[in-house]
């Protein structure tokens, strides 16, 4: 497989579409390194792991050697992006502009280098723009091709107001790409059409036109709803490692793999494998907990991540955990072993039978969490806490067959 085909395979997990693929491929066949472009207005002072899909892409075409380019838009975010939007955006003052594009930039190297990335802020060429300027980006698209986006088009159906400075934004964000000369746009589903119309403009202005990639936008913990901190689904990255743990447990089965997908950086053939143990009886709750594990231990170190472990457990636990408890070694043959098992070999049943039936009544907790299938598997590579009534405990390590 050549170098190339490795390349395309990584950039394209987790995207949505690449416009035009053939485009992406001829540029990184000529070994070129490319600019890339993606775009944040500063409406809220925090990233959440909503627009880390994106940062994370950022930082796989960093780790392929090309320039990442992060671009604040403090000049737009004085307009409202009206990108999927019903109603009219209120813009944001120039202080809460600065406030918020000054928390972006401390966070955004939690996950890209530093050394090479580069911080842009689109007020550098606007501001220069004259109202003739304005003008002139105006007429290279029509009111026709504006209605054409799904917002627009529904909202002037319905007979709901399009102020005319919400027209202006796709051609604002457009322009920042002439201005950055950017070869490559990341976005979210909701910003192909600005996207595009960035590639028009650039031909207008005598440059190749971008590669469009978009990306899947993450719901949040609700598991409906695009993660927002104004809906209170999110899971920022900023926040201490303990919330971050327990509202990534929080999420429901289902949610979890879509958080796989986007957010993880396990190999793809892992998690597939997840999937295939899940269905054969793994409890869903240890690969949660290995989701969490990893996105804690991310922003915050695996120190961290176990400590979030334990007091998640404790948590969930009408008292606390005692400090003292034995310590048990397990080994599984396969992926796993059944809890029954797990609960005589460490003492807390005096045979399966009985495991079975104490599950069954409800008696059994690992990591906090009632065990109701008393067929279920408990993943190796992982120590868990084993509850069995009110007082029996043991502090269990599955490990996997050498």
């Amino acid at each position: 497989m050549s170098d190339i085909n490795a390349q395309l395979r990584v950039l394209k997990r987790g995207t949505q579409e690449i416009l035009l693929e053939s485009e992406l491929s001829e540029r990184l066949t000529a070994g070129k390194r490319l600019r890339i472009k993606a775009g944040f207005d500063p409406t809220a002072p925090d990233l959440h792991l909503g627009h880390t899909v994106l940062i994370n892409k950022m930082r796989q075409f960093q780790d392929l050697g090309h320039e990442v380019a992060f671009l604040i838009g403090d000049f737009t975010g004085m307009i409202g992006d009206p990108s999927g939007k019903n109603s009219t955006r209120p813009p944001l003052t120039r202080d809460e502009v600065i406030e918020n594009a000054r928390s972006y930039e401390q966070q955004i190297f939690k996950i890209l280098d530093p050394q090479k990335t580069l911080v842009m802020f689109n007020s550098s060429w606007m501001n220069e723009m004259t109202a003739a300027d304005m003008i002139r980006l105006a007429a290279l698209h029509t009111v026709a091709r504006m209605l054409e986006r799904d917002d627009f088009h529904q909202r002037y159906t319905r007979g709901q107001p399009i102020a005319i400075h919400e027209f202006l934004y796709p051609l604002v964000q457009g322009y920042d790409s002439v201005a950055m000369r950017a070869d490559v746009e990341l976005g979210g589903t909701d910003q192909k059409f600005n996207m595009l119309v960035a590639r028009e403009l650039q031909k207008h202005h005598d440059q190749p036109p971008q590669v469009v990639m978009t990306l899947p936008i993450l719901e949040g913990t609700d598991g409906v709803n695009k993660m927002s901190k104004s809906l209170g689904n999110y899971i920022g990255i900023n926040e201490p490692p303990a919330e971050q743990f327990g509202k990534l447990m929080s999420v429901s089965d289902e949610v979890m793999w879509r958080y796989l997908e986007l957010l993880s950086f396990e190999d793809p053939k892992t998690i597939e494998q997840w999937r295939r143990e899940v269905s054969r009886g793994l409890n869903p709750r240890d690969v949660k907990v290995r989701l969490a594990k990893e996105i804690v231990g991310r922003f915050h170190g695996a120190a961290a991540a176990d400590k979030a472990h334990e007091e998640f457990i404790a948590r969930f636990q009408r008292g606390q955990i005692p400090e003292e408890m034995p310590a048990i070694r397990l080994i599984a043959d396969g992926g796993g072993l059944p809890i029954p098992r797990i609960l005589k070999e460490a003492g807390l049943a005096a045979s399966t039978s009985e495991a079975m039936r104490l599950v069954k009544q409800g008696g059994v907790r690992v990591d906090g969490e009632r065990v109701e299938n008393p067929k279920l598997e408990i993943a190796a590579g992982q120590t868990y806490i084993f509850q069995v009534g009110k007082r029996k405990f043991a502090r269990v390590t599955v490990a996997k067959a050498s």
